[in-house]
């Protein structure tokens, strides 16, 4: 059996979770109600508060389906209580972000200014010039922002110019070396 898809998963008190017709789990919370269809050959099931997931057989689709199952129903529930969080930097001489009517405004070395605007369930915040912290309920859509944001300038190898994700770490390259006579 999966280690992750055999543990249960504790709803806390202010949670509500229903599950309907043709695996739709329904989880309300403080901060939003998520909405996910699961795969049919997954029973999942409520009771005293615990939620459980379990698969019919061992064939290799239901063995990896049962992981990946139990584990997108528990970031439901850490999602509409705690949230999730992406933090980002902005490294590169005159490379800065700023908040402007709910749009993200960013200088990245182009002739223009990138502008984006955070999808619904969203909030973004920049706690100084060379920092984003993007905020939301929805791991998956938090991940998806994030990723679009850092795609407008990568970071280069060479200065580390660019977007990076605040725990990432870019592998250096050396430059040229110079002329050799």
């Amino acid at each position: 059996m999966s280690r992750i898809g055999r543990a249960p998963i504790a709803v806390p008190a202010g949670v509500e979770v229903s599950i309907a017709d043709n695996n739709v789990v329904t989880v309300k919370g403080p901060k939003g109600t998520l909405v996910e269809q699961f795969h049919p050959n997954m029973t999942i099931a409520l009771a005293d508060g615990v939620v459980t997931v379990t698969r019919p057989n061992d064939l290799k689709e239901n063995r990896a389906l049962h992981g990946l199952t139990r584990t997108l129903v528990s970031n439901m529930i850490v999602g509409v209580t705690e949230g999730y969080k992406k933090s980002l930097d902005v490294n590169g001489v005159g490379y800065r972000v700023a908040l402007e009517g709910g749009k993200l405004v960013m200088n990245l070395g182009f002739s223009h200014q990138v502008i984006m605007e955070a999808p619904e369930g969203i909030t973004i915040e920049v706690p100084n010039q060379n920092q984003i912290v993007i905020a939301g309920y929805d791991k998956q859509l938090v991940g998806q922002f994030a990723a679009k944001v850092r795609e407008k300038r990568p970071p280069e190898p060479y200065k580390g110019k660019g977007i990076k994700y605040s725990d990432e770490v870019i592998r250096r390259k050396v430059g040229k070396t110079g002329a050799k006579k």
